[in-house]
């Protein structure tokens, strides 16, 4: 096995990890650690990605398990900070407008690139994909750090990260437009 699927995998196991930690409120700062555990996560995010190109060090395993690992910290990471812990509550209830839209642009491209690879087509990862999962990455480490603060959900840091996830799930949506309307000979049917 590779160094960038060792470093996919390293992202799977840090994603329980993660959960453990954001938890786990007897752990001083926890949710400052799980901060930094995600970021250490979706660095090797784009670690992998960077050696494996460079290397030439591309294997279907990573084809494979790369998206899945990254959608599954980031919808974890989301789908998590809608649940108060200890009275904390991360992310008010109207952001989970913003996690359903990521969430179905998630699954809808997933999808959508299962149909391409029936049909013996590639759909890459475009930029703008890639801005999008950056500013969510920022946004969920910054809501996450600014929650060890216990300054409650209008601290700055806290307004900062849910203008961070308004933006994210704006460039979620163009994103996923993109995408499809770019390789919209997906769909198309045989004559």
């Amino acid at each position: 096995m590779n160094l960038p699927n060792k470093l996919t995998i390293l992202r799977l196991i840090l994603i329980p990890v993660f959960t453990a930690v954001y938890f786990i409120s007897a752990i001083p700062y926890n949710f400052l650690i799980a901060a930094i555990i995600f970021v250490l996560a979706a660095c090797t995010d784009f670690l992998d990605g960077y050696i494996a190109r460079k290397y030439n060090l591309v294997t279907d395993l990573g084809k494979f398990l790369d998206p899945i690992a990254d959608k599954v910290l980031v919808s974890t990471a989301l789908i998590i900070m809608l649940v108060p812990v200890n009275g904390t509550l991360i992310l008010p209830a109207y952001s989970a407008i913003a996690v359903a839209i990521i969430l179905a642009r998630e699954l809808i491209v997933s999808g959508f690139r299962m149909v391409a690879a029936s049909k013996g087509m590639v759909v890459a990862a475009d930029m703008s994909g890639k801005i999008k999962t950056f500013v969510q990455d920022i946004a969920i480490a910054v809501l996450l750090a600014g929650a060890s603060l216990n300054a409650g959900l209008y601290s700055v840091m806290n307004i900062i990260g849910l203008v961070m996830l308004g933006v994210a799930t704006i460039l979620t949506i163009i994103s996923g437009v993109e995408c499809i309307v770019k390789n919209r000979a997906v769909l198309k049917e045989k004559e």
